[in-house]
């Protein structure tokens, strides 16, 4: 299975480049997302931002895409993404996310782990009728607004990983093109649908979320709807 032409066989023999980029040159490369998407094209909602309600089968199809493609995409990177190389789930210089255990506690995990506790956590979801009906006449639970929000922050905390950690393995695989896209249209769909929270792109006080910097990027140069 690929996307774009991706798959597990590609990174097969692979290896990263010696120097990992600057991030004024991730930002660089990443500003144009392969040509999908342009300054006099910017990705706009379908309405007013948060105008869309999260309980449509429309944004239950898109987050199951999402899922999907972000999937594969971390599936060619696991080459690089690994317990010794990645010991926690890194997003910004001074971000490590954590993890809620059994407990109800905070605590650090290897980024393999990590993604893997949240792609499983997300397929059950997806794979769970009560929540996700595929019948049309089924109504969407209360809850679903909440549990959609739950999942697109999870989802944006793989992006923001791959992003601060593994952007210069994409450049290598010559991906970063198909995966600055899949982003874009990410971010945008979670503000059509009032699922993005600005303070999981941007961060808290000292701690800068990376892909916050690209955000304001697209941002000014219109590639994102302000």
């Amino acid at each position: 299975m690929s996307f774009f032409g991706l798959g597990r066989s590609a990174t097969k023999g692979a290896r990263a480049p010696k120097r990992s980029p600057t991030i004024p040159d991730q930002l660089s490369t990443a500003a144009d997302p392969s040509g999908a998407l342009s300054p006099t094209s910017p990705i706009t909602p379908g309405g007013s931002p948060g105008s869309r309600s999260p309980a449509s089968r429309h944004s239950d199809l898109e987050l199951f895409e999402f899922y999907t493609n972000l999937n594969m995409f971390y599936g060619v990177l696991t080459e690089f993404c690994t317990l010794s190389t990645c010991t926690t789930m890194a997003a910004g210089d001074t971000l490590d996310y954590t993890w809620i255990d059994s407990n109800r506690k905070q605590v650090k995990l290897p980024a393999p782990t990590y993604v893997d506790y949240v792609f499983t956590w997300v397929q059950n979801l997806l794979e769970d009728k009560t929540i996700f009906p595929t019948d049309s006449g089924r109504p969407f639970p209360q809850t679903f607004a909440s549990t959609a929000k739950h999942i697109y922050r999870q989802l944006l905390r793989v992006f923001a990983h791959i992003f601060h950690s593994h952007y210069v393995h994409l450049l290598h695989l010559q991906s970063e093109p198909h995966f600055n896209s899949l982003f874009a249209h990410f971010l945008a769909f979670g503000k059509e649908y009032d699922l993005l929270d600005m303070k999981d792109i941007r961060g808290q006080p000292g701690q800068r979320v990376g892909v916050g910097d690209l955000w304001e990027k697209w941002r000014e140069m219109g590639i994102l709807d302000s």
